[in-house]
């Protein structure tokens, strides 16, 4: 096992801000878009500026979307997001339909979630005074000492009559009367 999960940050799942509680709050806030004009490992890019940015930015208006057109440098996609994370990605010679995916992908995720090591997998900002609850928290604690395989345990437990015995047993009572 690789010790690379020791360089990660480390948190738990949790959605920023409550998001989706209210209302969902987009946590892309502005991405910037690099390109050049000339350079053939551009083309996905300029594909991508010429026939689908019009309606990314239609269908998202709460996304700002800088286009940076720069000599002699491959194409690249910077994401900031509301809680001042960047993430940079490179996009030398990706074709337009990668990049809608890319794009997708930056306006879909939280930044944290993606490179965050799970302390635990689930979290509660109110925890339980009474901890966890599991299958073993209301039994007879006598069930840990003892000796298995156990004649009273292992015998059938009879739990109070369904409803269906206790009609028929009515229904004898009113019979004999």
């Amino acid at each position: 096992m690789s010790n690379s999960h020791m360089f990660m940050k480390s948190g738990f799942p949790r959605a920023p801000l409550q998001n989706g509680v209210g209302r969902y709050i987009c946590q892309l806030q502005r991405i910037t878009l690099k390109y050049c004009k000339s350079n053939g490992s551009s083309k996905g890019m300029r594909e991508f500026l010429e026939n689908d940015l019009l309606d990314f930015s239609r269908t998202n208006p709460g996304i700002v979307v800088y286009v940076k057109p720069r000599r002699h440098r491959t194409a690249v996609m910077v994401a900031e997001y509301l809680n001042g994370d960047r993430q940079w990605l490179n996009c030398r010679n990706n074709t337009r339909e990668e990049i809608c995916k890319w794009i997708e992908l930056l306006r879909t995720q939280n930044k944290n979630s993606s490179d965050m090591r799970l302390r635990k997998m689930w979290h509660t900002d109110v925890p339980s005074i009474q901890g966890n609850w599991t299958p073993f928290t209301h039994r007879n604690p006598t069930a840990n000492v003892t000796n298995y395989p156990s004649k009273e345990l292992s015998g059938f437990v009879r739990q109070e009559q369904t409803a269906t015995e206790k009609l028929l047993e009515i229904f004898e009572k009113q019979k004999l009367s």
